[in-house]
């Protein structure tokens, strides 16, 4: 189609605008028979030319391209019916090319967080504990989450994370690669696969990163079986208050599975995670367990929702940590407790996107050694030794997106320093978070 007629067709589209750009195209003079037309369009938008500042009239135009100079008119608000009939497939697939552009640009998420904390812990015995530079935590986390859309089926998560330590300014605060997972359907099944937090017994055994897979079946009554890898420095993480030095460790892997209802206020769950090489090849314990700890640890617990704003729940967990299928305590030298058990009370609680919610929260922990791994609490849960205490706290939106908490701790280890005194730690934590 020649240029030529789509000018003439243009002319008609009574197509106006406020200023003409002087000479839009070097190839159109201003003395040419058609500079006015090509002026009004080029200056409402309608028609660009080539990159080269040329428009080509001589050029033949495909109906394609003409579909695109029509689609333009329309959207300026031009009366160009007829046009439109004439190229009806190739503005409706030009339409359809929009609407996958418009979705593909969709596909692709980013999200993040910043979290200011301080917290101040004391030993009780106005030390500082191991591995701290002081007596209290000063720092700024800040995460950037990606998502995107595989298919209708399938999605992907990543998030960096980045700390940095204000009690520290050496500059040495790293940003790490913390999940990278996809999510979705396989037959009936929900999966999760990659690196993610795992969440085992509502926390009180592990609450983390690792690198495995989960895979569910069911609604009210779901089976949920999972399997990884554990994440590295976790085992024993908080042993140095007791012992006087800074520990780090394999993770160790794990299998489980667990078997809950909802049973409308009343949810009820049972479950069985076995942690099999923990602290394998550690330089600190060589002499001791250089094949690493195994530990399978039973737990059954529920929750009920009063009224929609009163919560309560409970779990009783038993562990059976061994070396070697030899117990545990009698390689590490000290008796423990093998079970313990958490309560919970709640009240509402602060939603980020509701400004001026609120809540309240209190627990009280009784977990004897290889009961636990990484425990969701942020009191000193004495990693080794087991731990029992109690933490109450209040959250409150301050702003859409802006959340603030305060809470106290205060446990103790339930293994007795140089079989003395035992040590406790008291936590003072208070952090805001911004979420856009």
């Amino acid at each position: 189609m020649k240029k030529s007629l789509v000018l003439a067709m243009a002319m008609a589209l009574g197509v106006t605008a406020s200023a003409y750009a002087a000479n839009p195209f070097s190839d159109v003079p201003a003395g040419h028979w058609a500079y006015d037309s090509i002026n009004k369009l080029a200056a409402a938008g309608v028609i660009e030319g080539y990159g080269d500042s040329t428009f080509g009239g001589d050029k033949l135009m495909t109906r394609y391209e003409m579909a695109q100079i029509v689609a333009k008119a329309m959207a300026k608000g031009a009366n160009v019916d007829k046009l439109a009939a004439e190229f009806a497939d190739e503005l409706d697939n030009l339409g359809v090319r929009v609407a996958n552009l418009e979705k593909k640009a969709d596909n692709v998420k980013v999200t993040g967080e910043m979290r200011y904390k301080y917290m101040s812990k004391d030993n009780g015995f106005g030390e500082k504990l191991a591995g701290s530079d002081s007596n209290h935590e000063n720092d700024l986390r800040s995460r950037i989450w990606v998502t995107g859309q595989i298919n209708d089926d399938w999605s992907y998560t990543g998030m960096i994370e980045n700390t940095q330590d204000f009690d520290n300014n050496s500059g040495d605060e790293g940003t790490e690669f913390k999940r990278a997972y996809v999510e979705g359907k396989l037959g009936g099944m929900n999966v999760t696969a990659g690196r993610y937090a795992a969440f085992f017994a509502n926390g009180n055994i592990y609450d983390a990163q690792a690198d495995g897979v989960e895979v569910s079946y069911g609604d009210k009554v779901k089976v949920t079986g999972f399997a990884g890898k554990a994440a590295d420095g976790l085992a024993f993480s908080d042993l140095g208050a007791v012992y006087g030095t800074e520990f780090d460790f394999e993770g160790g892997n794990y299998a489980g599975a667990e078997l809950s209802a909802n049973l409308n206020k009343l949810n009820v769950a049972g479950g069985y995670v076995n942690f099999k090489d923990i602290a394998k090849d550690s330089e600190v314990l060589a002499t001791t367990i250089p094949d690493g700890i195994d530990d399978a640890i039973w737990y059954v617990g529920a929750d009920y929702d009063f009224d929609g704003n009163v919560a309560l729940s409970a779990m009783y967990l038993k562990g059976d940590a061994s070396y070697k299928d030899v117990d545990a305590s009698k390689v590490l030298g000290y008796d423990y407790d093998d079970d313990g058990w958490t309560v919970g009370l709640t009240y509402k609680g602060a939603e980020a996107s509701e400004a001026g919610s609120w809540g309240l929260f209190a627990n009280y922990y009784d977990q004897g050694f290889g009961t636990y791994l990484a425990h969701t609490t942020d009191a000193n849960t004495f990693a080794g030794t087991g731990f029992k205490g109690y933490g109450v706290g209040a959250n409150y939106t301050f702003a859409k997106n802006i959340v603030g908490t305060v809470a106290y701790y205060d446990t103790e280890s339930k293994v007795a320093k140089d079989f003395g005194e035992k040590i406790a730690d008291q936590r003072v934590w208070a952090d805001v978070t911004f979420t856009f």
